[in-house]
């Protein structure tokens, strides 16, 4: 099933027959298995010149959505795009060049929000800006406390 392009045939079959030879039942447990991983390193390690990190995001998204559990999903990224832009986590001093990376962090978690989420996102980041969290904070995982504070599950 392979292919030349992330794009040629049928990516999601593709995807998720990679996910299976990987020993999962799903993506998003081959993902929380990597809860830091960037999507471009998920990618990579189901097949680094056919599947793309955007594929791998849809995927999740489509995930949990039937599972009712897109928040999760959404605290899960904020997680992957800190870890890629401030693996030593959070700055101690919001300098000019910190604040820069902040902002990084918070542009791609953004970018990778479903439309449902951006302004439940909108209002995390503001306070978080406005009550930063300790320096070095660097959750592993989209259960951590504070980010379930600023994103709660829904109620059922």
């Amino acid at each position: 099933m392979a292919a030349d392009h992330p794009w040629e045939g049928n990516w999601k079959a593709r995807l998720h027959e990679r996910v299976r030879e990987r020993g999962y039942d799903s993506l998003t447990a081959f993902a929380e298995a990597r809860p830091t991983a960037s999507l471009v390193a998920l990618a990579e390690e189901l097949g680094k010149d056919d599947i793309a990190g955007v594929q791998v995001f849809s995927g999740l998204v489509a995930e949990a959505e039937r599972s009712k559990q897109l928040t999760r999903l959404v605290r899960g990224q904020f997680v992957r795009e800190l870890h890629a832009c401030l693996p030593n986590g959070w700055p101690a001093v919001l300098d000019d060049d910190a604040l820069t990376e902040v902002a990084i962090v918070f542009s791609h978690w953004s970018a990778y929000t479903p439309e449902t989420h951006k302004e439940r996102v909108k209002q995390a980041r503001a306070a978080l800006r406005a009550n930063p969290p300790p320096a070095g904070w660097c959750p592993s995982g989209p259960d951590d406390e504070l980010l379930r504070t600023l994103l709660p599950d829904e109620e059922a």
